[in-house]
C-alpha cells in the first residue's frame, strides 16, 4: 500500500499524541501535542523541560527513510523559535510500536543542554 500525503500525516499525528502521552505519563503532565504554528514552528511537543527548567522542543518523524540531517537541522530552527535550551528528534523505530523503545537524535550540544540545563556557547 503506497503512502498518500494525507496518510503520512495521519501516521505522524498519531506518532506525535502518542509520544507526547508517553512523556506526559512519565514525566509531567502538562507535557501535550502543539498545536501547528506555520513558519514559526516550535516543534511538535510542547511542555518539556530539563531539570533547570530549560525549554526542551522535541521533533517527531514517523518516516521509513532516515533523514537525520535535516530533521536536527528543523529541531535546531524550532528550538530557536521557542528560545529552548534544546531540540531533540524523536523517529520511529521500525518492527516496533513500544512508544519507549523509539528513537531520540541529537547533537552533543543539545545532550549538554539535557543533562547541565544550559546550552554551551557558540564559540566552544
Amino acid at each position: 500500500m503506497t503512502r498518500t500525503n494525507r496518510s503520512a500525516r495521519q501516521a505522524g499525528a498519531r506518532f506525535e499524541r502518542a509520544v507526547a502521552d508517553y512523556l506526559a505519563a512519565h514525566l509531567d503532565d502538562r507535557i501535550d501535542r502543539r498545536v501547528k504554528t506555520g513558519a514559526k514552528d516550535r516543534g511538535d511537543i510542547g511542555g518539556v523541560r530539563t531539570f533547570r527548567g530549560g525549554r526542551v522542543v522535541i521533533e517527531c518523524k514517523d518516516c521509513a527513510t532516515l533523514s537525520l540531517g535535516t530533521w536536527t537541522r528543523e529541531a535546531e530552527v524550532e528550538r530557536g523559535n521557542d528560545d529552548a535550551v534544546a531540540g531533540v528528534v524523536v523517529h520511529k523505530k521500525r518492527g516496533t510500536a513500544l512508544i519507549g523503545a523509539q528513537y531520540v537524535t541529537m547533537t552533543v550540544d543539545d545532550l549538554v543542554a539535557l543533562l547541565d540545563g544550559v546550552r554551551p556557547s557558540a564559540a566552544e
